[in-house]
């Protein structure tokens, strides 16, 4: 029984202890501080500006892109002089160049492209004659409203080298005739207006519903002489230009097609088909289209086939009553040069 008492007093000894205990840590412990400022409430904060040290990378943005070809092609054949199979000794040259710059900020784009090609045949026992003759130069203004759509503005100038004759064989020898063509004579300038639908870089479609081309005629020598009613010989017109006149302007629509694709790793496909519709002759309307496919050989040697077909209601060959769809085609191995190297 004492033992119980002993157990119970010692219980109850360790219980009020422990809450004595109790109540002191719960006295000790720290009030949070309410508040943020403190002790440095009323003094003014310290602002200093600080410099970080940045370095001078030297970077800008270029907006311009440049693609560059320069272009060699010969061709050449000779024979013995007891070659029983028959054939003709032959030289043939052609170069091409061709640029492009482009420039690209924000939704504005300014695009321009040259396009110089010219060559000479020459054949045993015949005069020289250019195969090849092309200046183009295309400018384009355009800006993109959406995706795919752009309002653009462009001037094309287009024209020859050098001068084009007829040729004829007089006493089994052949001799130049009539001068037909000349730098200039014809030159075209075209300046268009409308809508531009490109749905990658690859392909572009321009409908030019304003469109001015005005065609010059500057050397007179490529006009025919013919007798008239009364038979007094005079200067007839050429390339729609009447005589006495330097130039003559159309205004009407146009369609501009261009494709620039890469068929395959080594092989590429560039077209550009334009129609053009004078709006007082709606119904017959001048077609252009020139192809070039280029078969890439190894770093720096190619093949090349061009391809041009061509119908232009002012284009009427001597003895023909109306128009005809001019064509011409070639076919050469060369050198071709990329800037930059592809």
């Amino acid at each position: 029984m004492k033992q119980v008492i002993y157990f119970v007093a010692i219980a109850t000894c360790v219980g009020l202890g422990y809450n004595a205990n109790a109540q002191d840590l719960k006295d000790l412990r720290a009030l949070p501080d309410t508040s943020i400022v403190g002790s440095r409430a009323n003094k003014p904060l310290s602002i200093r500006n600080v410099k970080v040290p940045i370095p001078e990378l030297g970077l800008s943005v270029d907006y311009w892109k440049h693609w560059t070809k320069l272009g060699l092609n010969l061709n050449q054949a000779s024979f013995s002089d007891n070659w029983k199979d028959g054939g003709v000794n032959s030289m043939a040259w052609s170069t091409t160049a061709w640029h492009k710059s482009e420039y690209n900020r924000n939704d504005f784009n300014f695009t321009t492209e040259v396009d110089l090609r010219y060559g000479v045949l020459a054949n045993d026992d015949q005069l020289s004659k250019k195969n090849i003759d092309r200046i183009f130069w295309d400018n384009k203004l355009a800006y993109k409203f959406s995706s795919r759509w752009s309002i653009f503005t462009s001037v094309v100038f287009e024209s020859i080298f050098a001068a084009g004759y007829n040729y004829a064989r007089e006493d089994g020898v052949e001799v130049r005739g009539r001068k037909t063509a000349a730098f200039m004579s014809p030159g075209y300038l075209t300046e268009s207006l409308g809508l531009e639908y490109k749905p990658d870089d690859t392909f572009s479609l321009r409908f030019g519903t304003g469109t001015a081309r005005q065609t010059f005629v500057l050397d007179d020598s490529v006009r025919e002489i013919a007798e008239d009613e009364d038979g007094v010989s005079r200067l007839q017109s050429a390339f729609g230009v009447e005589p006495g006149r330097i130039m003559r302007n159309e205004l009407g629509f146009q369609l501009v097609a261009n494709l620039d694709r890469n068929l395959s790793k080594n092989l590429n496909l560039k077209a550009r088909y334009a129609l053009l519709a004078d709006y007082l002759e709606i119904t017959r309307p001048d077609h252009r289209l020139d192809a070039t496919l280029t078969a890439k050989v190894s770093g720096i040697i190619s093949v090349t086939a061009t391809g041009v077909m061509w119908y232009d209601r002012t284009r009427i060959m001597e003895g023909e009553s109306r128009a005809r769809v001019q064509y011409s085609q070639a076919l050469a191995m060369g050198v071709l040069f990329n800037f930059p190297r592809q």
